[in-house]
């Protein structure tokens, strides 16, 4: 399933990247443009192009992309008449926890006024934050902090684990745990309360893979209210349908499932055949998403993150070294079987990377995501593989770039 000129795909994922640092203020002067889901991405990206190439100047990019997510959305929103960290902290505080309140998305409009009437459309466009995006910052942060052994990067995953799972996991009338869909910026009140479909699963393997970082990173950091967090998960995952047909929900169950593949036997307390469990679901609903026709369509009708983040899923029988991880024969099957996708993804990756395709009002509109997430399925090793610490000491080397 791999890319057959893998020069090739790691010099485009290259190209794409620096494009997106320069376009979007990061490694120019430009006004500078933040969202959460799509950095968290683009880390990864810069750390796979840093650990292919040794070129400094991609691990500087990873860094710099950090601080500047958290300078942007860990403070309030400059039309915002609240100023400073989101999490109340003073400015020396928020700078040594600049998660420790939360990330906004980064959404163009404000988010509702506590007095405005609810408009499902519009809250598309509006700020706040996600449980989906926090988990994959948390995510990025890992996956920095142990490739560039950078302790306070995990520490601050951790961070933002306990205050997300604080926020958005309540208890209803019933009793039953529930997860709110999106929260206001400063986490005081949800905003949309429903709950989404693939948040307390991805808040588990998240949280689970956490554990790992911090044990390897920063074994004296307390994790008994992490425990605590993944036992509530787990409890709401083991009650949650998985079965989806969106191509972006099938990617992030292929996913979750390499991750938990990583993990060693004790570190993980999952719902009983929960890996077998994402694995079968997302081949059932990418075999319902394509006799549903979606690549079919014409390109200016479809969503190119959407398709990318099943191709970027669909990457896992030939990203992860399945050959030294602990597999059962059953699961080893389901994942080899993944292969029988391979024009999917071929088709998706083909696609997108028509210069004319991304001259359609359906890219543009959506460029930066379309575009990191292109070079994510180009090169998605520092994405998909968790990252072990390297050994070597480079302490405080984030604060001195």
């Amino acid at each position: 399933m791999s890319n057959p000129n893998p020069a090739a795909s790691q010099a485009a994922a290259s190209e794409i990247m620096l494009a997106f640092a320069n376009r979007t203020g990061l490694s120019s002067d430009r006004p500078v443009r933040r969202y959460l889901w799509t950095d968290a991405f683009a880390v990864c990206n810069f750390l796979t192009l840093y650990q292919a190439t040794r070129d400094e100047a991609f691990k500087k990019l990873a860094l710099a992309l950090i601080d500047q997510v958290h300078e942007t959305l860990g403070r309030f929103r400059p039309d915002d008449p609240r100023k400073g960290w989101i999490s109340g902290l003073s400015e020396e505080e928020g700078r040594k926890h600049p998660t420790a309140g939360g990330l906004r998305i980064g959404k163009p409009l404000p988010e509702r006024a506590p007095d405005a009437a609810f408009d499902a459309q519009l809250e598309w466009d509006r700020d706040g934050q996600y449980y989906h995006y926090l988990t994959k910052w948390m995510h990025a942060l890992m996956q920095a902090g142990c490739t560039l052994d950078a302790p306070e990067l995990v520490r601050w995953a951790l961070e933002l684990a306990l205050v997300a799972n604080r926020a958005f996991v309540w208890q209803a009338p019933d009793q039953s745990m529930r997860m709110h869909w999106k929260m206001r910026t400063d986490l005081g009140q949800p905003l949309v309360a429903s709950m989404g479909q693939h948040d307390p699963l991805d808040g588990l393997v998240t949280c689970l893979s956490l554990v790992r970082a911090v044990q390897k990173c920063t074994p004296d950091s307390p994790l008994e209210e992490l425990h605590g967090n993944i036992r509530t998960l787990a409890q709401i995952t083991g009650s949650q349908s998985l079965e989806t047909d969106d191509p972006l929900g099938l990617g992030g169950l292929l996913f979750d499932a390499g991750r938990l593949l990583q993990l060693p036997p004790d570190c993980t307390d999952l719902p009983g055949g929960l890996i077998n469990r994402l694995l079968r679901s997302a081949i059932v609903g990418t075999d319902l998403f394509l006799q549903k026709g979606g690549l079919n369509l014409a390109v200016g009708q479809r969503l190119a993150f959407r398709e990318l983040g099943l191709a970027i899923g669909l990457e896992i029988a030939d990203t992860l070294p399945l050959d030294r991880l602990q597999i059962s024969d059953s699961t080893l099957r389901q994942i080899q079987s993944l292969s029988h996708y391979q024009p999917v993804r071929t088709h998706i990756l083909k696609t997108w990377l028509i210069a004319a395709n991304q001259k359609q009002d359906s890219w543009q509109a959506h460029m930066d995501i379309n575009s990191v997430m292109l070079a994510t399925c180009l090169a998605p090793a520092g994405f998909l593989v968790l990252a072990s610490p390297i050994g070597k000491a480079l302490k405080n080397e984030h604060h001195k770039q």
